[in-house]
């Protein structure tokens, strides 16, 4: 099936707001040290390899011109996220990041309807301002900092480019799709933006980060970072590019935020001494928001 309908759309959605929510956790097991880029280039590339079988039942289809220089515009969304995040994180505070994060669905919308793949549709704002307030109170609730760790400056505003990035990605890949630029086929689609969005970080990460620092790799950082490439970057992108295919970039991205919530979830099942009442006014928004955004 090439585009799935809309119900199957957002259940795929939830899928990949449950495995976004849970990889986060899993990152952290990660040895200390070793080079973020360089091990996101990584991962791009197994899950670009992770993509193959279903390429090769889509027939290898090879991109015309048009389709190259578009998937190698996604590349660079997704370089220009990547690669500013982790400029970013030693730079910007973790509730900053969190905070500029949850922009993504509106942003998407803004760039949706520019591009003319977004229709206007204000009750969807309102959704994505619940979902946004709801995703704030958890971000806080979950003690990434306070409200003086919350800074805006050029450091800050670079990472912000990079999510100005992130919303373009499925915005590109929904324009094109509909000017049949990019292949009707997700599993290509991801295939390609992923190949070359590995290509890209890595020749960032080459550039910044010395390349012996991946001996450092033990045997469990490798079995992570297959199951990283596999499920975090491979899955959640085809799902990712198979939800463009059936629904618009800014409910899309309005899965973000979700992530939170699942987050917190993971927390609660390891901490369960951290659950209060704080939690609950941004996770009710938070339901709140999907209930609706899955109705309109």
């Amino acid at each position: 099936m090439t585009h799935p309908r809309a119900s199957s759309a957002h259940a795929g959605m939830l899928l990949w707001a449950l495995i976004v929510g849970v990889s986060y956790p899993a990152v952290g097991l990660l040895t200390d040290g070793l080079p973020p880029l360089l091990l996101t280039a990584l991962r791009f590339a197994i899950a670009a390899v992770s993509m193959l079988p279903l390429i090769w039942q889509a027939g290898r289809q090879l991109p015309a011109l048009p389709g190259i220089l578009l998937y190698a515009i996604l590349g660079l969304c997704l370089a220009g996220f990547f690669g500013t995040m982790f400029w970013a994180a030693h730079r910007v505070t973790a509730l900053t990041m969190a905070a500029f994060s949850v922009s993504v669905p509106l942003l998407a919308y803004g760039f949706g309807r520019a591009l003319g793949v977004e229709a206007p549709a204000y009750r969807l704002l309102g959704t994505f301002t619940l979902g946004t307030i709801g995703a704030l109170s958890l971000i806080f609730a979950q003690g990434a900092g306070d409200a003086a760790d919350l800074r805006i400056g050029w450091n800050e505003g670079a990472f912000f480019l990079g999510c100005v990035a992130l919303a373009l990605y499925p915005v590109l890949s929904k324009w094109g799709l509909v000017r049949g630029i990019l292949s009707r086929d997700a599993a290509v689609r991801t295939f390609w933006s992923l190949f070359v969005g590995a290509i890209l970080i890595a020749a960032i990460g080459l550039i910044y980060e010395p390349i012996t620092a991946l001996s450092q790799m033990r045997f469990e950082d490798v079995l992570l970072v297959v199951y990283l490439g596999v499920f975090s970057s491979g899955a959640t992108f085809w799902l990712l590019q198979r939800g463009t295919g059936a629904l618009t970039p800014g409910t899309v991205t309005a899965y973000n935020y979700l992530v939170p919530f699942v987050a917190m979830l993971v927390l609660f099942a390891t901490q369960t001494d951290v659950i209060g009442w704080h939690w609950l006014p941004g996770s009710l928004l938070v339901m709140v928001a999907m209930l609706l955004l899955v109705r309109e």
